[in-house]
């Protein structure tokens, strides 16, 4: 029974590094030298490794409470880049206190390694209780989802975003509740990436499709994430499969999926509508946070408990109503003997008397409502509702608000929309009290629509100062940017700039061309990045070639932890290891087994 307990625990470990994007290797877990304290914390076994460092099961001597401790390797620990992502995960986890959340015990740092223990969980990943169970019954899914829903809530509340929300970071403990774990991709939302590649955050398989697209994460993203863990855990399968990550996060963009119901036909409509709404394309549509969310998934469970418990009852009264005989105990022919029921004689009486009662409270009303006071009442009535429903003139500050909020759903003709509708009319009202707050969106809106005109290759000017010389040139760059030629376009921008600097009487173009300058400097960086990620990645095929497995791997790891975020550069890094550790899967599914 220990036995298989504790082989238990570290299976539920080790699912949480694979969760976390680390990886399990038994064969160097069996030779690897143990240290024998991190911190206060005498170390046991390693349960997990990646490329951030290694996940040892570790026991606290004072209290004897066995604890995960997560290692920084000492190699990264040296680059302040690396140093500043170890302490926002554990900054991230000290804000967050709740019952559904893994804890976090203590952190700090041992001779050059940085180090922080959590609360170990004995009992097995979501993920491994899905592919035991195949399908969760949708109450048990629901219930899950309900405790999901707490966690979710507490970070939210915190300006934390999980953004990496699965079945493998939810762990089930020995009492059947839900811990949510792995806050390590979470972002602060008034913080900056700490990455230079920018890109994706994320496990393809549950990304929403924000997310797939590069866009900010939000709570929404968060709630779509958990509906895709509804989704697998009523149905057995994700919503969306592919044969790559970029297929996947295509799919959550653009593609359509099969409706639970239609996997499930048993399922209530009500539970199949809570799970499609989860999955909508547009945050929002979809809920608008955890607490919300709560609630509906706790009403839709009581709705559908009242609707169960009349169903029985109209079964057991089909039941009653029926005729039914008793035999006479004696040796004569058997006796037929009513047995008196609710028939459909006292069905009818009571539906009879319930139609009578109803007619009489009707004509009771219409008999007011044709009375002077019941006249005066309604005719007050119709004119409170017309002043309520009457148009007001919106405030400047609402004005400002549903523009900033058109211009939140992403670049598109609602920019056009917000300038024409909010930001211009609001400027006509107040221009000295709302101008500098405005100014900066009406230079995206324009910087938009000179970018939409070089990408149709024609220009329209919508008035007779947009024919001006500094604002051709500035369109021509942009079209220089859009046939492939970034350089040229930097080098023109950046000579505009120059210009416009000298030319006080355009200070309204140059912040202009100052963000498509910085826009397209960012681009630049990134095809940089991505560039010197694929000469490593040959270097990585030519040790591969020449047997040289181990460097090859070490490359690997540096790659992922440098350009993981990267959605392109991530697909080619796992094409890459599949070549270098084709059973390295089939390894890590098997239990861990201790050196004894």
């Amino acid at each position: 029974m220990i036995r298989r307990q504790e082989r238990s625990m570290r299976t539920a470990a080790r699912d949480e590094s694979a969760g976390s994007g680390e990886f399990h290797d038994a064969r160097s877990a069996m030779t690897e030298q143990l240290p024998e304290h991190i911190g206060k914390y005498q170390i046991l076994e390693r349960i997990g490794s990646g490329g951030m460092g290694h996940v040892y099961l570790g026991r606290d001597p004072e209290s004897g409470a066995e604890a995960a401790v997560k290692v920084l390797t000492p190699g990264l620990a040296r680059e302040s880049g690396f140093v500043e992502r170890f302490n926002r995960e554990i900054e991230a986890m000290q804000k967050l206190t709740h019952p559904s959340i893994v804890r976090l015990f203590d952190h700090g740092v041992d001779g050059e390694s940085y180090y922080f223990a959590m609360e170990f969980i004995q009992g097995e990943t979501l993920l491994a209780f899905v592919r035991r169970v195949r399908r969760v019954p949708w109450r048990r899914a629901f219930e899950i989802a309900e405790e999901i829903c707490g966690a979710l809530k507490t970070a939210h509340d915190h300006g934390i975003i999980h953004r990496d929300l699965k079945p493998s970071n939810l762990l089930l403990d020995s009492q059947g509740r839900v811990r949510l774990t792995d806050f390590g991709v979470a972002q602060v939302f008034d913080t900056q990436r700490l990455t230079i590649t920018g890109g994706v955050i994320g496990t393809a398989e549950y990304m929403s499709p924000e997310q797939a697209e590069g866009k900010r994460a939000s709570r929404q993203s968060d709630l779509y994430s958990l509906g895709v863990v509804l989704y697998t855990m009523v149905t057995g399968r994700t919503p969306f499969t592919g044969s790559t990550a970029i297929e996947v996060m295509q799919k959550h963009r653009f593609g359509l999926f099969d409706r639970p119901s239609a996997v499930v036909p048993e399922l209530p409509r009500r539970v199949d509508e809570t799970i499609c709404r989860l999955l909508e394309k547009d945050p929002g549509k979809r809920f608008p946070d955890a607490f919300v969310l709560q609630r509906h998934l706790r009403h839709v469970q009581q709705i559908e408990d009242r609707v169960a418990q009349g169903a029985t009852i109209a079964e057991n009264s089909s039941v009653d109503s029926a005729a039914t005989t008793s035999v006479a105990p004696s040796d004569k022919e058997p006796e037929v003997v009513p047995v008196r029921r609710a028939g459909q004689a006292t069905l009818a009486k009571s539906l009879l008397r319930r139609h009578f009662e109803e007619d009489a409270d009707q004509s009771a009303l219409v008999s007011w409502l044709a009375s002077l006071p019941g006249l005066l009442a309604s005719l007050a009535a119709v004119v409170l509702l017309a002043w309520w429903l009457w148009p007001r003139e919106p405030t400047p500050q609402q004005l400002f608000d549903r523009g900033i909020a058109l211009m939140g759903q992403g670049a598109g003709l609602n920019y056009l929309q917000a300038r024409k509708e909010y930001f211009l009319p609001l400027l006509d009202r107040e221009r000295d009290g709302w101008q500098e707050r405005v100014s900066p969106y009406l230079q995206e809106i324009e910087l938009y629509e000179l970018d939409r005109s070089a990408r149709r290759g024609r220009i329209e000017p919508a008035d007779s100062s947009s024919q001006d010389e500094p604002r051709r040139l500035l369109r021509h760059a942009l079209a220089l940017r859009q046939s492939g030629n970034p350089a040229q376009a930097a080098r023109m921008l950046a000579s505009l700039d120059r210009l416009l600097s000298a030319d006080p009487s355009r200070s309204d173009l140059r912040p202009i061309v100052g963000r498509a300058l910085d826009e397209m400097n960012a681009n630049q960086q990134l095809a940089s990045a991505r560039d010197y990620a694929n000469e490593m990645l040959a270097r990585v095929d030519e040790h591969i070639s020449a047997g040289q497995h181990a460097e090859a791997s070490a490359l690997c790891l540096a790659l992922r932890d440098l350009y993981g975020d990267d959605s392109a550069i991530r697909a080619k890094i796992e094409e890459t290891e599949r070549r270098l550790q084709p059973n390295s899967e089939a390894e890590s599914a098997q239990p861990a087994v201790r050196n004894e």
